[in-house]
């Protein structure tokens, strides 16, 4: 005689509205998409540039390859933007760097994954790192 398959019930519960993707206090809070905040074709064609000019991630944990050796696939805005675009657009305020790289300095920046507002690169006169 066969035995029967038992029917399995799901383990997996949904948490509701309990972790939200963005912040309310955000300033892309209203914007549509990546178009409005500024990457536009032009960002596409400049950043591509940029990663060109600077193949290294160059964040404080890679140091351009001086202490770990990842090759840079986003331009990030050193200090962030926050919609004004002429940090957006100064060169001096950007850095190559590795998308994990990028994505936890912004998670700590953003206030992401339960971390602090602007919690990355902070210092005691303001300035970037």
């Amino acid at each position: 005689m066969r035995a029967k398959l038992l029917t399995l019930k799901p383990r997996v519960q949904t948490q509701g509205n309990r972790l939200p993707t963005l912040n309310p206090d955000s300033w892309r809070q209203g914007k549509q998409g990546s178009t409005q905040r500024g990457y536009t074709y032009r960002w596409q064609q400049a950043s591509a540039r940029f990663l060109r000019d600077h193949p290294l991630c160059q964040c404080p944990d890679c140091g351009e390859g001086r202490t770990r050796l990842r090759a840079s696939t986003v331009v990030d805005h050193c200090i962030p933007h926050r919609g004004d675009m002429v940090k957006f657009w100064d060169k001096s305020n950007w850095q190559a760097m590795a998308k994990d790289c990028h994505d936890a300095k912004t998670a700590l920046e953003d206030g992401g994954f339960g971390n602090p507002l602007g919690g990355y690169g902070k210092s005691s006169t303001g300035s970037k790192t």
